[in-house]
């Protein structure tokens, strides 16, 4: 915690400034050097400036100093506008100087390969030592719109003025720090923070967000990535939000590098890097976006602040085909419709034409034209259905006749009564222009509309994870991949269910035990070097008396004696039938740590690809919701006649194996379960297989 407040105590003098040299200050405002400068001077920045160009006595009206060693103080922030040899001295004479912070707007560090990165890293150390801290190198820099202390070179500021507000963006690129920016000031909404931190050496995205949680006029922080480090900052950054009633959207950029191909486990292959992300963004709340326009599409949402509930929504147009363009976006999306209540359903059939649809969505037809009356009252009754959290307002074409003004103040009025998110959309860039004036969100089409309030009622849902790791870590003497029987044994000693087996090394001496189980029995060659029996002819299925496991088990030691195990054990199972096949797997990234893997099991599982991730340690409540994000989920409830399944005994399977991992991280590089046999009660591990890291 105390190098915690430590880099807040940094960054706070980094976006609140007493005084900021410029190292390569310029009297061009449209070069690196004198970008910063003329934006502090235009956007009222309060602070002492102090431009430093051995070639010049003045820069944009002010003294200019020859060297740092000129300055008759040391300036809280350093800008390195010079490149090259200069910008590494400079950087060395700022951290010798005493300066907090240097934003590093040079590049040529790690970006150009692995001399730059040792350069770079060399830097951060000594400047480290110093008690100086870094942002970049390769930095397009900071912005506090709110005190004018614009340490940023971007050309945007020049284009698109800016305004205060409750949102922050945090981004290793300068350009993805820009783009949001713009779209929200276009859209009227005021931005306070801004950083483009580039190569992150050390003051990078997760330090900036930690610290610009903490102002309590931040509503919402905007991530941009396209690596992730210091995760625990990030964490503690969402945990911090949550109870400030602020929300963190997050962008990463780039394709991830799946898990190696010769994995045992496909289990990893299936996940990848970026599904550790995602477990560990759902862990904590932080939602995901995919695209820039995702980034900043619920903005206006998250800016009112109005609870969603459940998110059950209300549709409500002047036109049919707006209602069924919502209906097909909400279903595709997964946002609910209310189903309006039956004395709501009847008050409308007085309020709305005989030819109108009073079900949800909402017709109020072209009759809207000549009754002004009719919206606010339809407007009221619906904003008294226990069911109704959140509301669309469609306006699909106005124009004389149409009190647009009017209609936009109505909804203002009854959006802060009732305290529940509302929208609007339309076409009509004059349209929304009113209603955005009078407080309501606005969207030009239905699926921006329907995308956004979806997002925001699941965001507003999550409560984000606060479990403990489990405290008795396990270092193991196993190297390598198990065999089936060893993989079983530990997972059975951590509570996951398995197939009720025996090992042995003899045909006569699976006889002896298949007698013992009765009938229909399984009998599998066991190899850790051989993980996929079924394509070596090492499983043996529904076997009916002691003579066919004989037979089989002879099978099955011939099989691995041809590849190259002479000496392979035998496992002895008894045959279980579940209702369907699911999977289990486990991925310890490096980063996150432990990722479980839930899924749809079997033989297909990598066509099918359904599955989902949560990073552990996780509650079986949080298991259950995130199954239930499975396309094959439906099943577990009972599908076309079939019982339900147990899907709370899959989730406590989930639960134990990802404690499991947990206590096994530190030397744990995968599990795969499959197939995991989930029954009307209870489930059972039919086949695993776990991976250690080999001994140094």
């Amino acid at each position: 915690m105390a190098h915690n407040n430590k880099i807040i105590a940094a960054a706070l003098s980094l976006f609140d400034p007493s005084s900021v040299a410029i190292i390569g200050a310029s009297d061009d405002a449209n070069k690196v050097g004198g970008r910063p400068i003329h934006y502090m001077l235009k956007f009222g920045y309060t602070g002492t400036i102090l431009p430093i160009n051995p070639k010049r006595e003045s820069v944009q009206g002010l003294r200019c100093y020859c060297d740092l060693a000129a300055l008759d103080s040391v300036p809280d922030v350093a800008i390195i506008a010079v490149s090259g040899l200069a910008a590494v001295e400079a950087i060395k004479a700022c951290a010798l100087l005493g300066v907090k912070t240097a934003v590093v707007m040079a590049s040529g560090f790690a970006e150009t390969g692995a001399s730059g990165r040792q350069l770079q890293n060399e830097l951060v150390d000594f400047a480290r030592h110093h008690g100086m801290r870094l942002i970049g190198p390769n930095a397009q820099g900071i912005a506090n719109f709110a005190n004018g202390a614009v340490l940023n070179f971007s050309t945007m500021f020049m284009e698109v003025a800016p305004a205060d507000g409750p949102i922050a963006i945090v981004s290793q690129s300068g350009a993805a720090s820009v783009m949001p920016y713009a779209l929200l000031r276009e859209q009227g909404y005021g931005v306070r923070y801004l950083a483009a931190t580039g190569n992150d050496a050390d003051l990078g995205v997760s330090e900036l967000t930690r610290v610009l949680v903490e102002d309590p006029h931040i509503r919402l922080i905007l991530v941009y990535v396209e690596t992730l480090s210091n995760p625990h900052l990030l964490a503690e950054a969402a945990q911090i939000a949550r109870q400030n009633g602020c929300r963190i959207v997050l962008l990463k950029g780039g394709v991830s590098h799946k898990g190696a191909a010769a994995a045992a486990s496909h289990t990893g292959a299936m996940v990848g890097q970026d599904g550790a992300l995602d477990g560990f963004l759902d862990k904590h709340g932080i939602w995901r976006a995919h695209d820039i326009h995702e980034l900043i599409n619920a903005a206006p949402l998250y800016l009112g602040g109005f609870a969603p509930r459940a998110g059950r929504t209300v549709v409500m147009s002047h036109s049919g085909a707006v209602g069924v363009l919502c209906a097909d976006a909400a279903e595709r999306v997964g946002l609910p419709l209310t189903e309006l209540a039956m004395p709501t359903l009847e008050r409308l059939k007085g309020l709305i034409p005989d030819f109108a649809s009073a079900a949800n969505p909402l017709d109020l037809t072209a009759a809207l034209l000549g009754n002004g009356g009719m919206f606010p009252a339809v407007l009221d009754v619906l904003g008294q259905d226990p069911q109704a959290d959140m509301f669309l307002i469609g306006i699909p074409v106005a124009g004389p006749g149409y009190d647009v003004p009017g209609l936009a103040q109505i909804t203002a009025r009854f959006m802060h009564h009732i305290g529940k998110p509302v929208v609007m959309t339309a076409p009509q860039a004059d349209v929304r222009a009113q209603f955005q004036q009078a407080g309501v969100p606005c969207f030009r089409n239905e699926s921006e509309a329907i995308s956004a309030l979806r997002q925001y009622a699941r965001h507003c849902q999550w409560q984000g994870s606060t479990l403990a790791a489990p405290s008795s870590a396990v270092v193991t003497s196993y190297a390598g991949l198990l065999d089936e029987a060893d993989s079983l044994a530990l997972l059975a000693g951590a509570g996951v269910p398995v197939v009720e087996h025996r090992v042995c090394h003899d045909a006569d001496s699976a006889a002896r035990i298949a007698a013992e189980f009765g009938d229909r029995i399984v009998v599998k060659g066991c190899a850790a070097q051989i993980p996929h029996k079924s394509e070596h002819g090492l499983v043996h299925l529904n076997l009916a008396d002691p003579r066919a496991v004989q037979g089989a088990a002879r099978l099955c030691l011939s099989a691995l004696d041809k590849l190259g195990v002479p000496h392979g054990r035998l496992v002895v199972a008894r045959s279980v039938k579940g209702l369907h096949e699911f999977m289990l797997g486990v991925v310890v990234d490096p980063l996150f740590g432990p990722l479980v893997v839930i899924g749809e099991g079997g033989t297909l599982v990598e066509i099918r690809n359904d599955t989902v991730s949560l990073l552990a340690p996780f509650t079986e409540a949080q298991a259950l919701q995130t199954i239930d994000r499975l396309r094959i989920a439906p099943v577990l409830k009972g599908a076309r006649g079939q019982p339900s399944l147990d899907a709370n005994a899959l989730a406590r399977a989930a639960v134990a194996l990802g404690d499991f991992a947990l206590q096994h991280q530190a030397n744990l590089l995968s599990v795969d379960i499959n197939p995991v046999m989930v029954m009307a009660d209870g489930v059972v591990a039919v086949d695993a297989v776990i991976e250690y890291r080999e001994a140094p």
